[in-house]
């Protein structure tokens, strides 16, 4: 089958052994065209570090000294629009075949990443994501770099295909734990190369963590979703951190000097208004359940995930070093060896894991992103946050798997557009989404709040 569409749409061709009904829907339609671009064919767009060269060279007073004195990014033209964030997700959403819709809709566009991405990891990463099987993507070296590699994909099909550009369309960024590394790369503040480099390491150092506790302590790790009442959160946090003696940022990281891995659980993810993920030993875990029922009268549902390591506790804190080590040196990517990892300030803010608020300076968002394997992802506050503070009322979830969008629209109120809020909730984790996204947008883009007095 040959679907030919006029105007900076592209030509797909597919086979009838390969063709899918749906990716009818990859190309917008004629009106969306018209909408998406200017009326003449935009520019070919270049890739995103070249992107990021180019800003860089444009801007080059972001230096030390700037840094130190933590300058805000340069103001961008105002426009009346609602506020927009990006999203992207974490480990647990990995697929075996994720990539082959992308292949298959943009071959010609996805293939030369693909290359890039098993270039950067330095073996055939796409081969495991393609083919699996399961139990080999489900490991936490091929998981983590999988996902983010994934998510920047889908970004840079965005950009090339459909004139999609992260910094003209977004307001925030944001990631849920792995995710805040595709985050970062689309903010403007990391290149694609040295990211997925640093996902790659973190994840082996966070395996090998792992390996250690179990080899020198015995016990099983890992992680459980505990699910409640949202009348009932407040109280149960506080009970877990009283029960467990972490309450404040920075606790876990001390406490690892004084524990024992097999005595240690810890709030991993406060991830929305009923729900928050326990990490540590499975034993342990076990007793805080029991201890949570017997002393505060409720009966919380708890589940297992499905997680090799017990990710953001103090089992984690040999990667912390690992990350503090790749963030202090120099960039991998070709042209910008002598240059720091970090670019700053980047093009859009990003908000971090562990304060629920942007980055605010380099050193901060290199301290922060070291900790952030360790320390609990805030996601909830993110997103109270960009909703009440900041009136994003535009969502976008870029990557693989729909948790993200789930978690966002449960607690911003909205699933799909939202003509009342002024904004809606979307995810692009396949070809055949993108025509509802992008249309989303354009149909949402004057609807804006009246600010109150």
């Amino acid at each position: 089958m040959t679907l030919l569409l006029r105007g900076p749409c592209r030509l797909l061709t597919s086979s009838p052994a390969t063709c899918r009904p749906s990716r009818a829907a990859v190309c917008p339609s004629p009106a969306l065209r018209q909408i998406t671009h200017t009326s003449s064919p935009p520019p070919r767009l270049l890739p995103l570090q070249q992107q990021q060269q180019q800003h860089r060279n444009a801007s080059s007073s972001s230096t030390d000294t700037a840094d130190n004195n933590a300058q805000p990014p340069p103001p961008r033209t105002p426009r009346r629009r609602p506020k927009t964030a990006l999203f992207f997700p974490g480990q647990g959403v990995q697929k075996v075949g994720m990539l082959a819709p992308w292949l298959e809709a943009f071959p010609s566009t996805a293939a030369p990443i693909i290359q890039e991405i098993d270039s950067i990891v330095g073996y055939k990463l796409s081969d495991v994501i393609q083919n699996g099987p399961s139990k080999d993507l489900n490991l936490t070296p091929n998981a983590q770099p999988a996902i983010m590699a994934t998510s920047i994909l889908i970004l840079r099909i965005l950009e090339k295909e459909f004139g999609f550009k992260a910094f003209e369309r977004a307001d925030f960024t944001l990631g849920h734990s792995l995710g805040e590394f595709a985050a970062l790369v689309s903010s403007g503040h990391i290149d694609f190369e040295d990211s997925l480099h640093m996902v790659q390491k973190r994840a082996e150092a966070m395996a090998n963590a792992t390996k250690q506790a179990e080899e020198e302590y015995g016990g099983e790790y890992g992680m459980v979703a505990i699910v409640s009442e949202p009348p009932y959160m407040k109280q149960l946090i506080s009970a877990i951190e009283e029960f467990v003696g972490h309450s404040s940022a920075g606790a876990k990281s001390e406490s690892a000097e004084d524990r024992s891995p097999i005595e240690q659980v810890l709030i991993a993810n406060v991830n929305s208004k009923n729900q928050i993920v326990l990490s540590g030993n499975i034993e342990r875990i076990k007793t805080l359940v029991a201890h949570v029922r017997q002393f505060l009268g409720h009966d919380p549902r708890a589940v297992r995930l499905k997680s090799d390591s017990p990710f953001h506790s103090p089992i984690m804190k040999p990667a912390v070093g690992v990350m503090q080590r790749i963030l202090g040196g120099r960039s991998r990517v070709k042209g910008r060896e002598g240059e720091d990892i970090v670019t700053w300030p980047g093009r859009v803010p990003c908000v971090s894991n562990v304060t629920a608020r942007p980055f605010e300076s380099r050193s901060e968002l290199k301290d922060l992103l070291a900790r952030q394997c360790l320390e609990t992802v805030q996601w909830w506050g993110s997103i109270k946050y960009l909703d009440q503070e900041e009136k994003v009322r535009r969502w976008v979830g870029i990557g693989p798997g729909k948790v993200g969008r789930n978690l966002v629209g449960k607690e911003v109120g909205m699933r799909g557009k939202d003509t009342v809020k002024g904004g809606g909730v979307w995810a692009i984790t396949d070809p055949s989404e993108i025509e509802e996204v992008l249309r989303g947008l354009e149909e949402t883009e004057n609807l804006v709040e009246e600010e109150s007095e």
